[in-house]
């Protein structure tokens, strides 16, 4: 059988508040299939994005082992995962993260100042991606003259500039209506639909029915459907009534 585009080893993450030591993941082990759409589901505080911030060489793990596309990203150093995130993976937040003082040809043409490309390049790259998402007549116009969908087809636009291998995206309907939700998750199934390895946080059971891999969330570990019912149960009998 080929090597899974992503494969986790007893992966951990701890961070210290004050006096206490949070366990964000508490030994994760896991594969994902290369050309799959993957959506991790779970509560708040199950350690969703910690886990994609990890696959995307964000951040670093406190223990164990995280291997994409063959390579070890828990053992790169600065550079090498500079490299990593530059060529293999495209980013998509809930928040947009877009450059306020940019226009939106300006926020998807920025990650390829590194890749040794023209500036004029860059442009008609730029250009093509906005077309692709349907805002070419956005060019021009700056975050806060875009709506949250349009923001999100920017940010879009911007994580494909690299032709990335994999789209890790964190909750990227999250700050969006219902139609504008609709409209990006369209556009992560056509991603994936090219060959594209797509994996996506959601808080949002709904969105499941989407993907071809579940991954369920709890307390920091990967626990089955069954496991995860029970968790919810329990977190909405704990819950204060309204």
């Amino acid at each position: 059988m080929p090597e899974p585009l992503i494969r986790v080893s007893g992966l951990r993450k701890s961070f210290v508040m004050g006096r206490e030591t949070v366990h964000a993941l508490a030994g994760v082990d896991l594969s994902v299939e290369a050309r799959t759409f993957s959506a991790v589901v779970g509560p708040s505080g199950s350690g969703k994005s910690t886990l994609l911030y990890l696959l995307g060489g964000l951040d670093r793990p406190t223990s164990g082992q995280i291997v994409v596309g063959g390579q070890a990203i828990d053992q790169l150093d600065e550079n090498a995962l500079a490299v990593y995130r530059r060529r293999m993976v495209g980013f998509i937040f809930q928040s947009f993260n877009l450059i306020s003082s940019m226009t939106a040809v300006e926020n998807v043409a920025f990650p390829m100042r590194f890749a040794r490309l023209s500036r004029r390049q860059r442009h008609e790259r730029a250009q093509a991606l906005l077309k692709q998402v349907g805002l070419e007549n956005r060019a021009y116009h700056r975050p806060t003259e875009l709506s949250g969908g349009q923001q999100q087809r920017v940010a879009i636009a911007r994580a494909l500039v690299n032709d990335p291998q994999l789209i890790l995206a964190d909750e990227p309907t999250g700050n969006l209506d219902t139609h504008s939700g609709a409209v990006i998750i369209q556009m992560l199934l056509e991603l994936h639909a090219q060959g594209r390895t797509v994996l996506m946080v959601t808080h949002d059971p709904r969105l499941v029915r989407f993907a071809t891999q579940s991954i369920r969330l709890v307390d920091g570990q990967v626990v089955t459907a069954e496991q995860y019912e029970q968790a919810l149960a329990v977190q909405m009998a704990a819950a204060p009534p309204d």
